[in-house]
C-alpha cells in the first residue's frame, strides 16, 4: 500500500531540522571543549557533572532535541531518501558560524570539501524527490532492519573489546555518530509508517504485531543513545565542521541505503537512478573525509 506524502512541507522541517541541528553541534561543541579545559586543569567532579552544569552545553542538547522533533516531522510528511540528505545544509550553517565568530574565513580546502558534500546530497535529492514513494512496513522489513541494527551493535562491541589499547582515529566518533543516527531516523521513519497505516485501516488494536514496533521504539533508544555518546567523543577530537559533516552526511548515506534497500522507497527506480544513487552518495561522504583532513591540516598550522 502506498502512503500521501507531501515532500515541500517535509523538506521545510527538514531545513529547519538542519538550523538547529548546526547551533546545538557548535554549543556542545563548546561545552565539551570547555569541560575537557576543566578536567585537564585540576578541576574537581565528573566529566558529566561539568557538563551538566555547562549552560551552552544544555542549550546545545535542547537545540538537538529540537532538531530530532523536526526531523521526525519531515519523515512524517516525505519519503526517507528525500528528507534525511537535507541535513547537509547544517554543514554549510556550520562553517558560516564558525567562520563569522572566528573572524577568519575557511581555507580552499574546506571550502572545496564542503561543496564537494553539498554537489554530492543535492544530486542525490533532485534524484530521490522524482523517483522515491512511500510504503507501508512490512514485519518482514522491520525485523530486517532490527537485524542490521543488531550486528552493527555486534561490530561496535568487538570493535570496542579488541581495539582499546590502539588509539582511534578522530573522524572514527564522527562515523560511529552518524552511522547510529541514521538508525533512529530509519527506526523513527518505521513507527511513523506504521502509525499511518494503522490510522489509514482504522485499525489501532493492540496485537502482538505491535510488538515490533515496540521493539522498533527500543532501538531508537539504543541507537540514539550511543550516537549522543559519540557524538561527544567526536566533539572532543574534531572541530565542529566535521562533527556536523558526520550528522548530515554519513547519517543520510546510512539511512538512504536502508530506505532503499530494506524500506523499498526506490523499488520503482530505473537502473539511472540507482547509478545514480551510487556516485551522489559516493561523492558526499569523500567530502566528509576530505573535510576531515582539510580541518586537521589547518589545526596543524601556526596562525
Amino acid at each position: 500500500m502506498e502512503l500521501d506524502s507531501a515532500p515541500l512541507a517535509g523538506i521545510a522541517l527538514a531545513v529547519a531540522s538542519a538550523a538547529a541541528l548546526s547551533l546545538g553541534n557548535l554549543l556542545q561543541g563548546r561545552g565539551v571543549h570547555e569541560m575537557e579545559t576543566r578536567a585537564s586543569g585540576g578541576a574537581d567532579g565528573s566529566k558529566i557533572i561539568h557538563l551538566l552544569r555547562n549552560h551552552s552545553w544544555l542549550i546545545g542538547a535542547l537545540l538537538l532535541l529540537v532538531a530530532i522533533l523536526l526531523q521526525m516531522g519531515s519523515l512524517t510528511f516525505a519519503p526517507l531518501v528525500v528528507v534525511q540528505p537535507i541535513g547537509v545544509v547544517a554543514l554549510v550553517i556550520t562553517v558560516l558560524v564558525t567562520s563569522i565568530m572566528a573572524k577568519q574565513a575557511p581555507s580552499r580546502d574546506v571550502v572545496r570539501a564542503i561543496v564537494t558534500c553539498v554537489v554530492g546530497v543535492a544530486a542525490f535529492v533532485t534524484v530521490a524527490a522524482l523517483v522515491s514513494t512511500q510504503h507501508a512496513i512490512t514485519d518482514v522489513q522491520l525485523i530486517a532492519i532490527l537485524a542490521v541494527l543488531g550486528s552493527v551493535l555486534l561490530a561496535t562491541g568487538v570493535f570496542v573489546v579488541f581495539g582499546r589499547k590502539r588509539p582511534a582515529p578522530p573522524v572514527l566518533w564522527v562515523l560511529l555518530g552518524g552511522i547510529y543516527s541514521a538508525f533512529v531516523a530509519t527506526l523513527g521513519k518505521t513507527v511513523i509508517l506504521r502509525v499511518q497505516t494503522a490510522l489509514k485501516q482504522h485499525d489501532l488494536s493492540f496485537d502482538t504485531e505491535n510488538l515490533l514496533t515496540l521493539a522498533c521504539l527500543l532501538g531508537i533508544g539504543i541507537a540514539g543513545a550511543l550516537s549522543i555518546f559519540f557524538v561527544q567523543r567526536a566533539h572532543a577530537s574534531n572541530r565542529p565542521e566535521v562533527v556536523v559533516a558526520g550528522l548530515t552526511v554519513v547519517d543520510p548515506a546510512i539511512a538512504v541505503v536502508l530506505g532503499i534497500t530494506i524500506l523499498g522507497e526506490a523499488s520503482s527506480a530505473p537502473v539511472w537512478a540507482i547509478f545514480a544513487f551510487v556516485v551522489a552518495g559516493a561523492v558526499s561522504i569523500a567530502g566528509v573525509f576530505s573535510l576531515s583532513r582539510a580541518e586537521s591540516a589547518a589545526a596543524a598550522t601556526p596562525s
